[in-house]
């Protein structure tokens, strides 16, 4: 990039590489709409005005100019897409910078996974910043594939993606001050720290803030917003797949307050990303709650950019990444073109760009696992009142109820007609043999067994189902796949998606994935009354971090007193 050469096309002395005329440019400063002409040269905005010369001149006839969309936390495994196959999703959707933590495909296969998305992201028109997984393993509750310590952060921080560190999903270990807690976020205190602290509050939310942390998305309820909001943390309102608080919190979003919060998705499954949008669809969904356009423009643009010290980004003017939208409409969110510094790579809602073929599978082999017997699946229990995981609807937090169950031989029943099912979760990384046994009530299964080996955050794999026939049936066609989705029924898999790339990624295109994901859908839909997206709630069963009671390889676990309550 030539700075001089820049400042000459701003002057009018050269003339630009492009030209974008008759623009209604969206000003994210000033939540104005201004008529003009932007000059762009070597992939930035040279300037804003009365500019009349270009080497590429397009007439946007009147449409709005934005900058590209930006999402500021997102896990781009949940799209189960390889990251060329993401990029192809999200960017004609307007998305032109990603802040993602790897923290799932780092959980399976350690620095590795970091570096293949690394290696994709060079090759996409789209920018992808990363921040440093902080929890691999997640937690000491369950069993992972990976640990990144200190010293390997030390050398990932050098990464140019690395701009911060991910979510500190161990608020226990946090609020308690863990020496080896500590130690992560010491190493990592220049940048930007993201938090993930459900239900906090009080004194307890003082020190977790305390240590650099300046952000949380799991806020679902606006009170909890605002108090967070009150002790100097950024909100990211999250509008994901099976996370849906925009809602709920979109009332915090003042003229007093908007700088302070930004729009994110956090997980968004594959269908959703062709059938809804990426962050784009959060904006417009905001907009028909009742939000400004400009206003939802600028939660999903500037206030991102800001927050993570991106300040080449975000918006319309000098000096800034010419990674731009033009909008046929601002109340509709009607994307129509999409530049990635400065050069057209999507148009009409397609990729108008060569992309490059993704010509191996990467990453295979990450199912190892003992075979699974019908004995593991026993649930023992030494009274008939036992702890059960019970199903909120819309999210993917749970209840924890203590539930009168029958028992015969020391073994604990589920109970099809009270919707009382068994939750299994064997573990897949080092072949250890582990097998955590649950029951959950609200999944709405009356026969047959869905499995996955996609279960945040350790990725082992996760079943549920009427009968163990089923549920075994369904790990071990997930074994024979080495990793995906699979419906079985009467001992046969109904439908299946596999996903070879660490057990959570898919090399197909987006189509066929979504195709394949609806099949499953469709196929675990047929079982009974499931909740909606139930193979993303099923993946979250899984996970220790959220609150009330969740199942790991080791065990039943009380998020509260972050303790394994039932082996």
């Amino acid at each position: 990039m030539g700075i001089a050469e820049i400042v000459a096309a701003g002057r009018g002395d050269v003339v630009p590489d492009l030209l974008l005329a008759n623009a209604r440019i969206v000003n994210v400063f000033n939540g104005d709409i201004e008529y003009g002409n932007v000059a762009i040269h070597q992939g930035r905005i040279a300037g804003v005005g009365d500019y009349k010369k270009g080497r590429t001149v397009i007439d946007l006839k009147g449409d709005y100019l934005a900058p590209g969309l930006i999402n500021g936390h997102t896990h781009i495994e949940s799209s189960m897409l390889h990251p060329l196959r993401y990029a192809e999703a999200v960017v004609p959707r307007g998305t032109s910078s990603v802040v993602t933590d790897l923290h799932e495909i780092t959980n399976v296969c350690g620095i590795g996974g970091i570096k293949f998305v690394d290696h994709w992201a060079n090759e996409l028109p789209l920018d992808m910043f990363f921040m440093l997984p902080s929890c691999v393993p997640a937690t000491h509750l369950e069993t992972s594939g990976a640990e990144i310590g200190v010293a390997q952060m030390a050398r990932l921080k050098r990464m140019h993606r690395v701009i911060g560190l991910g979510e500190k999903m161990n608020f226990p270990g946090v609020i308690g001050g863990s020496d080896d807690v500590m130690a992560k976020i010491m190493a990592m205190s220049s940048r930007v720290i993201d938090g993930h602290a459900p239900g906090i509050s009080g004194k307890e939310l003082n020190a977790y803030i305390g240590v650099g942390i300046r952000s949380d998305h799991e806020c679902t309820r606006l009170a909890e917003a605002s108090e967070k909001m009150r002790r100097g943390m950024y909100i990211m309102i999250r509008e994901g797949s099976t996370e849906k608080n925009l809602k709920e919190l979109l009332p915090l979003v003042t003229d007093k307050t908007y700088k302070r919060c930004m729009f994110v998705v956090d997980d968004r499954s594959c269908s959703d990303l062709l059938s809804e949008g990426d962050i784009d669809a959060v904006v417009r969904r905001a907009i028909k709650l009742g939000l400004d356009p400009v206003r939802a423009i600028q939660l999903a643009t500037i206030n991102t950019a800001e927050y993570f010290r991106l300040y080449d980004r975000g918006a319309v003017a000098p000096g800034y990444v010419a990674n731009l939208i033009t909008l046929g409409s601002l109340e509709r969110l009607e994307i129509k073109k999409v530049f990635h510094y400065g050069q057209l790579v999507a148009d009409g809602g397609a990729l108008v760009v060569p992309m490059p073929a993704v010509m191996a599978v990467e990453l295979t082999g990450t199912v190892k696992m003992k075979p699974l017997t019908a004995e593991a699946l026993e649930l023992r229990a030494t009274s008939e009142y036992f702890p059960v995981i019970e199903v909120v609807p819309g999210q993917i937090v749970t209840k924890k109820r203590v539930v009168k169950v029958a028992v015969e031989k020391g073994i604990a029943q589920p109970d099809v007609f009270k919707d009382m099912l068994k939750l299994v979760v064997a573990e897949r990384h080092k072949s250890t043999g582990n097998v955590g046994v649950g029951l959950i009530k609200g999944f709405g299964l009356k026969h047959g067994a869905l499995a996955s080996s996609v279960a945040h955050d350790s990725h082992n794999i996760v079943a549920v189902g009427v009968t163990d026939d089923d549920i075994l049936a369904a790990v071990r066609e997930i074994q024979r796949m080495e990793g995906g989705l699979v419906v079985c029924s009467q001992g046969k898999a109904l439908a299946s998606l596999p996903l070879p790339i660490a057990g959570l990624l898919s090399p197909e295109p987006l189509k066929q994935v979504v195709r394949k994901f609806n099949q499953v859908e469709k196929a675990a839909a047929g079982l009974g009354a499931l909740p909606p997206s139930p193979f993303a709630l099923l993946s979250f069963m899984a996970l220790p971090v959220i609150p009330e009671l969740k199942l790991t390889d080791r065990g039943l676990v009380d998020v509260a007193s972050f303790q394994i309550i039932a082996p």
